[in-house]
């Protein structure tokens, strides 16, 4: 084999290499907005066995307006309230940014007598949440 042969060869498998390096992250991109998704179904209808297969065992979910982080069992416990709470309710919401398995959620939480728009933060491994954070932005979505 020349020198030229060797030369497209070896260009062929870096290119090669970077397309499924490519294809690999969007594909978990994909996988975590497709989480993302299911969790907010699965939260507008306090599914309490969909969001228990959404979070790891040892995810911390933090409410920055409470002042509170729950563990997966205290947030599965909290369901009950917030099954009253968003009857009724729509949730609406899109990706802002996804980078290094944390994605960034704007959410705009249409109640019936109010709705509040947040911002919300997953970070994702093996297809679970491990971690949540929400903070409000606004009293309203008219931003959304």
């Amino acid at each position: 084999m020349n020198g030229k042969a060797r030369q497209v060869r070896n260009v062929r498998s870096v290119v090669f290499t970077a397309a499924a390096l490519l294809i690999a992250i969007v594909a978990a991109r994909a996988d975590d907005g497709a989480i993302i998704s299911r969790w907010y179904s699965a939260l507008l209808v306090a599914d309490r066995t969909e969001l228990a297969d959404l979070l790891a065992d040892d995810v911390r979910i933090k409410l920055d307006d409470l002042g509170i982080v729950q563990s997966k069992q205290e947030f599965i416990a909290s369901l009950d309230e917030w099954k009253g709470a968003v009857a009724g309710a729509a949730i609406r919401h899109r990706i802002e940014k996804s980078k290094g398995g944390v994605t960034t959620v704007i959410a705009c939480y249409d109640f019936p007598d109010n709705d509040m728009l947040m911002q919300e933060t997953f970070a994702v491994t093996d297809n679970r949440i491990t971690a949540s954070s929400q903070a409000a932005i606004a009293e309203n979505c008219e931003a959304y």
